[in-house]
């Protein structure tokens, strides 16, 4: 499984309140950036929404999720947004990628936010895969939810509802808003691929809003039945399944990126920054990829190890190559080597086997290694001697000449 992470971002919304996101990057370079649009009234922090987005993580697309003006994390008043502000809030969230990382080649939406995302769609011209989940086919579909409370909105200009176990303020501003939206033309208008997921079993926007979004939406479309899914998809199976079908179909249309100056030949590495923070490094090697960070005591955002912690592992993982070579040759029983390394700065006077000067320090690399299997004590010796005689430890031991150029 790749390894991910997610970074903490604070950007200016529509009405330049601060919204909060989550960044969900995998380790390595990302293949392409995502845009998610959560459920009405919901954050970026729901099941759905953070499991999907970490599951896509896996297959290299970062993902940029967001809580809308007055949720969540997010600053501003949920009463004094509506569906067209939740349209610029995500062109906002756009603009920031954009500016930031890249612009996202996949929209996807929840719910609601799945409606938003439709219109919003032609609005943003990177987007080349666009994807909805449980979505209603009309904005105004959420009427339903607060629909006891349709005549005190109308004669108060206001009303408190409850929604999922909390309260939230609707203006009738919101309601106007929604009567003005124009979906469905929006979809026959879509030019971008689309994919709809949607339950059979959703007893919050039924399925006949995904027939109705695919039959008004051109070519290409597709659409996938999440059966036995609830509308929140609370189980994590089908969160996966999402992200796992997502990430399928949305390869044939997203532009893939190549590493920056890739090296074919072998024991040839480039280094360059991420910008991700402050210290943050991609390094490529091959058809590898790996991210190097410092701590964030440090001034780093510690998205990856230390270069001295890749020192470490590079001897680390060169000792346990060598005795694996050894015992096997050898036919030794040898049923496995764990090896632990520890760096660190001493004084020079303080070291039994280093030339004596009491002002000098010079580098400390302990190395702890642990053999199990049926092995006689001389067989352990000799496996202790072979230890110093992998490649890295010679050439970290040996005099070393780094040539310096400049090429650019």
């Amino acid at each position: 499984m790749i390894r991910s992470f997610s970074k903490k971002i604070l950007f200016p919304g529509a009405d330049n309140s601060e919204l909060a996101a989550a960044l969900d990057l995998p380790q390595g370079q990302s293949i392409a950036y995502a845009l998610f649009a959560h459920c009405f009234t919901c954050s970026k922090d729901t099941l759905a929404a953070a499991r999907i987005s970490q599951a896509l993580t896996q297959y290299g697309i970062a993902v940029f999720r967001f809580d809308f003006t007055g949720l969540g994390g997010s600053e501003g008043d949920f009463a004094n947004t509506n569906f067209s502000s939740n349209i610029l809030d995500l062109i906002s969230a756009t603009n920031y990628l954009r500016e930031h990382y890249e612009a996202p080649q996949i929209l996807i939406g929840h719910s609601l936010g799945g409606a938003a995302i439709l219109a919003v769609a032609n609005k943003i011209e990177e987007a080349k895969a666009i994807v909805t989940i449980e979505s209603p086919a009309d904005p105004l579909h959420v009427k339903d939810l607060f629909k006891h409370k349709l005549a005190e909105i109308e004669e108060n200009g206001i009303a408190e509802v409850n929604l999922a176990g909390r309260q939230f303020h609707i203006k009738n501003q919101f309601l106007l808003d929604l009567e003005q939206q124009h979906l469905i033309a929006d979809i026959a208008a879509l030019k971008k691929p689309l994919l709809i997921f949607h339950s059979p079993q959703d007893n919050i926007v039924d399925i006949s809003n995904a027939i109705t979004i695919f039959n008004a939406s051109p070519f290409p479309k597709n659409f996938i039945t999440l059966d036995n899914a609830d509308h929140l998809l609370t189980h994590k199976e089908d969160s996966v399944y999402v992200a796992r079908v997502l990430a399928a179909w949305a390869s044939r249309y997203i532009t893939r990126k190549e590493p920056v100056n890739k090296f074919s030949g072998e024991g040839q590495v480039i280094v360059h920054e991420t910008k991700d923070g402050k210290f943050a490094q991609e390094i490529i090697i091959g058809d590898h990829v790996l991210t190097a960070d410092e701590p964030q005591a440090y001034g780093g955002n510690d998205q990856g190890p230390s270069p001295y912690d890749l020192l470490l592992a590079a001897l680390g993982a060169c000792t346990s190559m060598t005795l694996r070579m050894y015992a096997d040759k050898n036919k030794m029983q040898l049923d496995n080597i764990i090896v632990k390394l520890k760096h660190e700065k001493i004084h020079a006077e303080a070291c039994e086997d280093c030339e004596k000067n009491s002002d000098a320090k010079i580098d400390k690399i302990l190395r702890l290694i642990e053999l199990k299997g049926n092995l006689t004590a001389q067989q352990r010796e000799k496996l202790l001697s072979i230890a110093n005689k992998c490649p890295v430890h010679r050439t970290l031991t040996s005099n070393i000449h780094i040539e310096t150029k400049l090429v650019g």
